[in-house]
């Protein structure tokens, strides 16, 4: 398997074991002096991703435009989610991870928007997307590290 995706796979499978040990009120719970939880961090991990490999890449995406929005950059929890939403976001993070695996290795990336992210890092490729996304989402396993200690 590419290094990239080996990546990818190890901090997937973090996450969902962060998901299956963690009750519900615990995924929702924002501790003191934080303006997100544990749910929102994983689920903002979809959601970015979706966006800069399939977005960017003019590509549609697996998520609807509604949970992008919900999740993305400068957004904050604006209530509990439910089990369901619970549910959705682990088949995600398994259902995202294989497809984009499997969209690569057929070749289905040809174009893609550059992209500067707020980290000043400019996105040119697919490549460039996914070593990023691997770089934001072990970011977000360390705040959620964090988090789960608090919760």
């Amino acid at each position: 398997m590419n290094p990239i995706f080996e990546v990818q796979k190890t901090i997937r499978e973090i996450l969902l074991k962060i998901l299956d040990s963690h009750s519900l009120e615990q995924l929702n719970k924002i501790p003191e002096g934080f303006n997100n939880n544990i749910i929102w961090n994983i689920a903002h991990c979809v959601a970015a991703q979706q966006t800069l490999v399939y977005k960017l890449s003019g590509l549609p995406t697996m998520v609807t435009e509604e949970f992008i929005s919900k999740y993305r950059k400068g957004t904050k929890p604006e209530g509990d989610v439910s089990q369901e939403e619970v549910n959705e976001v682990r088949n995600l993070l398994s259902e995202t991870f294989e497809k984009t695996k499997n969209d690569f290795e057929s070749g289905l990336f040809v174009d893609y928007t550059e992209y500067t992210t707020s980290m000043g890092f400019t996105l040119r490729n697919v490549h460039d997307a996914l070593n990023f996304n691997n770089y934001h989402e072990g970011i977000h396993t360390g705040i959620i590290m964090t988090l789960r200690k608090l919760v």
